[in-house]
């Protein structure tokens, strides 16, 4: 459910195909209710379009670029042909995430025994607003419970909320690979290569970082964790703690992200 009723200039928005035909093609906005847009044929592929139709056709869903706004006559002018494929392709589970979000909205207020418009003027434009998007909320509260009190919302609601995200969203996970080299001259060098690995290696929630022997002298350092920019902190930071410790005890030792 949008906040705005009208979409902004340069957006991307989610349409189906309603006529095609001659010099463009009508449009209904998925997200925004009631609304419609026209697609000229110059705005619908590069070069000289003979028949639209190679190209839309009625009941398609297409992403497309607001190029145009007249709020006053609802009039909106978009483009086709301004989206790459992987705009599209974001643009889409963008729009398949926030439909899921909605529908566990109305699971919440179901619970509470409440309305789901009223519920979203009591506190869901409040926590889009505070997350970015509907989704994004049910995604952090299932991240983390408490997200919502140390934002500062409170209410019978919040115990539903975070029900309802523990549920039904599987939060995603990424595993990214790195390898340290590490050598000791020391008569006890297998003792501290072996403490160093241990230094490398995490356990908690979120994340995972585990060694596994290669090739001497080659280790292999996987990390899983929530997204790629705290997979690479992760792996970075442990690595260089092994790297410290085996340096420190008479060795070598090197971190790389990848090997040749």
């Amino acid at each position: 459910m949008p906040v705005r009723n009208i979409p902004e200039r340069g957006e991307l928005v989610v349409c189906t195909v309603v006529k095609a035909k001659g010099f463009g093609a009508f449009v209904k906005l998925e997200e925004y209710p009631d609304t419609e847009g026209f697609i000229h044929i110059k705005e619908v592929a590069p070069g000289w379009v003979k028949n639209i139709r190679n190209y839309v056709k009625e009941g398609q869903k297409i992403v497309c670029k607001v190029m145009e706004v007249d709020s006053s006559k609802g009039y909106i002018d978009l483009s086709l042909k301004r989206v790459n494929e992987h705009q599209r392709r974001e643009k889409i589970q963008q729009w398949k995430n926030e439909k899921k979000a909605w529908k566990l909205f109305h699971m919440v207020a179901e619970r509470m025994g409440r309305n789901p418009d009223e519920c979203m003027e009591e506190f869901g434009r409040e926590i889009i607003k505070k997350y970015g998007s509907l989704y994004e909320a049910f995604e952090e509260v299932a991240y983390d419970n408490e997200t919502l009190q140390k934002e500062g919302f409170s209410g019978d609601w919040v115990d539903a909320f975070v029900e309802v995200a523990k549920e039904n969203i599987i939060i995603p996970f990424v595993t990214i690979t790195g390898y340290v080299e590490m050598f000791s001259p020391d008569r006890e060098g297998v003792k501290h290569i072996r403490e160093a690995l241990k230094k490398i290696e995490k356990e908690e929630d979120e994340v995972s970082v585990s060694v596994k022997y290669v090739s001497a002298p080659i280790y292999r350092v996987d990390v899983t964790a929530p997204d790629y920019k705290t997979a690479e902190k992760e792996l970075k930071e442990c690595a260089e703690k092994g790297v410290e410790y085996i340096k420190k005890h008479g060795g070598t030792g090197t971190f790389k992200r990848k090997i040749k």
